[in-house]
């Protein structure tokens, strides 16, 4: 089976493009490598795909690995409708994994259009590309954001989505729409995953535990939002890649009841922690005190994210096994590892 995964060089489309070479398919990764965050780290996670960082940078050339020799990755953006199609007719994908996206509630603040362009202006290039490429199944992925201010907890897939508090919010439930009329009018089986606060090593920087661990070993504060009252559902990115991997081996699942081609599901740990609880951890399993900076609210964020992932237990045996203590201590000797030179 060959796939196409979007967002190779991204946090969790690496880690899945890895697992996957390592199970024996052949994958095309794809990735724009913007400057969301530090491109090192994107062309760091590219050469442990056996991508030279010298030779990925050039877009629209597709280059072989030099580790994996099912494995090729090519610089493309998602609203490229010359390049794109191009690619689809050469490899004739079976199934996609759509993890490209400009990701980042409070960034959709600052520059909106980049939301545009790639979440929704791209995904819909993909859809048309998997329509005319006639893909076995689409797999996208979505946000706990598309909950918003929702109250109820654990939020389930059956919860209202209506009341996004945020653009890329906003435009990861017009995917969810999206995938959905291309599933009833084409047929193309298509299931999204709301992700949970995924995190672990070669993770982004911009997320919390991430930004926390290098200011407490900086002796930096720690910005506490709405003053450590927030609780969010981490999960672990070996979770989060073995639940995919399910998902693509299994294929198709409706949800219970379902006769439709379109399906949405929660990916997470199921088990929120409180802020306070979890930077703890982290100052404990570093052996520093963290220093605090206790602010209110930020605009674009909730208070609770909570997964029930019972329809992706029954569908496909889901089941997270990485607790936060394990996953942290993890992250941190990846971090003392490869990012010594912050230390």
């Amino acid at each position: 089976m060959t796939l196409l995964v979007t967002g190779a060089a991204g946090f969790i489309g690496f880690h899945l493009s890895k697992a996957l070479l390592q199970r024996g398919y052949k994958v095309v990764g794809l990735d724009n490598l913007n400057s969301y965050y530090d491109v090192g780290l994107k062309l760091g996670r590219l050469e442990q795909l056996g991508i030279p960082g010298n030779q990925a940078q050039a877009f629209h050339k597709e280059v072989e690995s030099t580790d994996y020799p099912a494995f090729s990755f090519v610089r493309m953006n998602l609203e490229d409708r010359e390049n794109l199609p191009i690619l689809f007719k050469k490899h004739r994908f079976q199934q996609v994994c759509n993890l490209a996206a400009q990701a980042g509630v409070r960034y959709s603040l600052e520059n909106p259009e980049a939301y545009v362009d790639s979440n929704l202006v791209g995904f819909m290039n993909l859809l048309e590309c998997c329509r005319n490429g006639k893909v076995a199944h689409l797999i996208y992925a979505s946000s706990s954001s598309v909950y918003g201010l929702n109250k109820k907890v654990p939020f389930a897939t059956s919860d209202r989505v209506d009341k996004p508090i945020s653009l890329y919010a906003a435009t990861k439930k017009s995917n969810e729409l999206m995938a959905y009329t291309y599933s009833h009018l084409f047929g193309i089986p298509t299931t999204g995953l709301r992700f949970f606060t995924v995190y672990g090593p070669w993770g982004r920087p911009d997320m919390a535990y991430y930004s926390f661990t290098e200011k407490i070993l900086r002796n930096q504060a720690i910005p506490v939002y709405n003053h450590g009252n927030l609780s969010r559902d981490f999960t672990y990115i070996d979770d989060i890649v073995n639940g995919i991997i399910r998902i693509i081996e299994v294929g198709f699942r409706a949800n219970k009841g379902s006769l439709e081609n379109a399906c949405i599901y929660n990916i997470g740990r199921g088990k929120p922690v409180n802020l306070m609880e979890f930077i703890r951890i982290i100052g404990e399993q570093l052996q520093i005190k963290p220093i605090l900076d206790y602010m209110p609210m930020q605009e674009g964020d909730v208070h609770t994210t909570w997964a029930d992932t019972s329809d992706l237990v029954v569908n496909y045996d889901y089941q997270p096994v990485i607790d936060l203590e394990e996953g942290i201590e993890k992250f941190i000797s990846w971090y003392r590892n490869r990012k010594g030179q912050f230390i």
